[in-house]
């Protein structure tokens, strides 16, 4: 695996308090965040530059997120493993 450069999106999965701040430190060292959560708005998307609202089943809200991100991420230990292998399979 090789190293993102700065300028590249991280995708969060789950838009709470952990997401906030993995994107404000993000921010600091040059990259931007999407978040993805089944909430229309989530604490960890008002500082983010991209929020993609689905639930975490929804295979084709997880294509759109994957499609704005170039790596992902989540913020908690409880996303559904259905999820993050939906993610693998599109990132």
């Amino acid at each position: 695996m090789k190293p993102i450069p700065p300028g590249s999106t991280i995708g969060i999965l789950g838009g709470g308090q952990l997401g906030r701040m993995t994107a404000l430190a993000a921010a600091r060292l040059g990259y931007h965040a999407t978040v993805y959560a089944p909430e229309l708005e989530s604490v960890a998307g008002q500082v983010t530059e991209g929020h993609v609202q689905g639930e975490y089943e929804d295979e084709a809200a997880l294509a759109r997120f994957a499609a704005q991100v170039d790596v992902i991420t989540y913020e908690f230990e409880n996303v559904p493993e259905a999820t993050v292998a939906a993610c693998a399979r599109h990132k």
